[in-house]
């Protein structure tokens, strides 16, 4: 990867991280995961080798980690490299076939990755889950679920958005 390169993800992941912190200190039921959004972004921009997704997502989840208000914040360090790989597969399938490819890989990525959260969640701290949801997986499921899914769209939204005018400014810079 080039120091462009770099350069570009590490910014992004940075712009992902500042957005994160400040939207959950807002305090609302629904946090959006700009961090995903923005390592998605990334990795359509820059169209990494699959060891180099992994990084991205590895770097991302430390950081979503160490900001997280999540129930088990360690879970982020399996969903976000897990999310990474997802984009990377989704958007290299799809990129010359449909112009939403974005949209497309951004939203498999971010159910990816928040499923996966869930997963490690309930198998590492599965009982104290249970007690904040009654004791009933069902209730906690009919809360993620919307969560993740509105979160999905979200994300997807804004990496469709800025997916256009950050891929001109990278190809003015390499003109």
């Amino acid at each position: 990867m080039k120091s462009r390169d770099i350069a570009i993800v590490g910014i992004l992941l940075a712009v992902g991280a500042i957005l994160r912190y400040f939207l959950a200190m807002l305090h609302t039921p629904l946090t959006p995961n700009m961090v995903i959004a923005f390592y998605c972004l990334a990795i359509i921009l820059i169209q990494p080798k699959v060891y180099e997704a992994l990084g991205i997502g590895i770097v991302a989840g430390i950081l979503s980690m160490l900001i997280s208000s999540s129930i088990f914040p360690p879970a982020n360090l399996i969903s976000e490299p897990l999310g990474a790989l997802v984009c990377f597969a989704i958007y290299g399938a799809l990129k010359s076939r449909s112009k939403v490819a974005p949209t497309a890989a951004t939203f498999l990525t971010t159910l990816a990755s928040g499923f996966s959260f869930a997963a490690v969640a309930i198998i590492f701290v599965g009982a104290t889950i249970l007690s904040q949801y009654g004791g009933d997986l069902m209730n906690f499921v009919l809360v993620f679920v919307p969560i993740v899914v509105i979160t999905a769209v979200f994300n997807a939204v804004i990496v469709q958005v800025l997916y256009f005018p950050a891929s001109r400014v990278l190809m003015r810079g390499q003109e």
